[in-house]
């Protein structure tokens, strides 16, 4: 099917603002500028979330924030933004956890984890993983629970079900990945094919960011790079990943593991589209499909 108008503008808009060669070589000037680029607008933030309640947590090791729609009824969500690991923060993706909480009709909690270069790996992890663990103290029970993130965060979520898993931990019922990254060593087969038509990366990035949030750490730690994993027993899985994209292998690779190890697992390649285009729901028609895709999945 033909991209969007909207697609079409939107990835030629983000082809001149955020595309480089290099980020850099000083993670603290690499994660400045990246925290000034990634994520949603205010504006924008402001726009998607009217109607929606947004309250700050924090208690103990866990922050974040609860999104909650009109109707709340099905359990919840635990989001995981992106940015490399260096940048994001709840605010920042209120559009698509706005739009989860509406169209799944669940409470999102969206988790404030600690980035790198100031808190690597594992931090962000550990943060994820305490996340998980508050909310089965609250009572909710695992079944009840979907995890979801997009680009690091969506390799978060990966990360986060394979040490639950080898913690004995109850799993959630499912984990959504919007264009996730999951092989930090940079190895898959996109990097080079896609090269130039992805309109976000060039692929030294993978190895610039990898960097800062692993310092000495190998980039093929599986809880890293959950493509270099045992995918064995996790919970059903949805990956979304642009045909484009320098991560599509990111998404692929895993999806492929997941099966090969008898798992059950829903791969949705889309043409057209940018890194992480379900960020521009409400003016993006590819973003609005693509989470109410989600949260049938979810709610499945």
């Amino acid at each position: 099917m033909r991209p969007s108008w909207q697609a079409r503008c939107c990835t030629f808009a983000i082809r001149l603002l955020m595309r480089r060669a290099t980020w850099g070589d000083d993670p603290e000037a690499l994660a400045r500028c990246a925290r000034r680029v990634f994520g949603a607008p205010n504006p924008l933030q402001w726009l998607r979330t009217r109607g929606v309640r947004i309250e700050p947590i924090r208690q103990g090791g866990v922050r974040g924030e609860w999104v909650t729609a009109d109707r709340a009824d099905r359990g919840g969500i635990l989001y995981f933004h992106g940015g490399g690991y260096v940048a994001g923060s709840p605010a920042t993706h209120r559009p698509i956890t706005a739009a989860l909480a509406r169209l799944a009709g669940r409470r999102v909690f969206s988790l404030d984890y600690r980035l790198a270069p100031e808190h690597r790996f594992p931090a962000a992890l550990d943060d994820a993983l305490a996340a998980y663990s508050w909310l089965l103290e609250q009572g909710m029970a695992p079944r009840s629970i979907a995890l979801a993130g997009d680009s690091a965060g969506g390799g978060l979520v990966l990360a986060t079900l394979l040490r639950a898993r080898d913690e004995g931990l109850p799993l959630p019922a499912c984990g959504v990945c919007f264009s996730p990254w999951t092989d930090l060593a940079g190895t898959g087969e996109s990097l080079t094919l896609n090269n130039g038509r992805c309109a976000t990366f060039r692929p030294d990035n993978i190895a610039e960011f990898a960097r800062v949030y692993l310092g000495p750490v190998t980039v093929k730690h599986p809880y890293a790079s959950p493509v270099f994993a045992e995918l064995h027993g996790l919970p059903r899985l949805l990956f979304q990943v642009g045909s484009d994209e320098l991560l599509l292998d990111d998404a692929r690779r895993v999806h492929e593991g997941v099966l090969r190890a008898r798992g059950r697992s829903t791969l949705e390649i889309t043409d057209g589209v940018f890194h992480v285009w379900q960020m521009l729901d409400g003016f993006l028609p590819e973003a609005r499909t693509a989470l109410r895709r989600a949260a049938d999945f979810i709610n499945a």
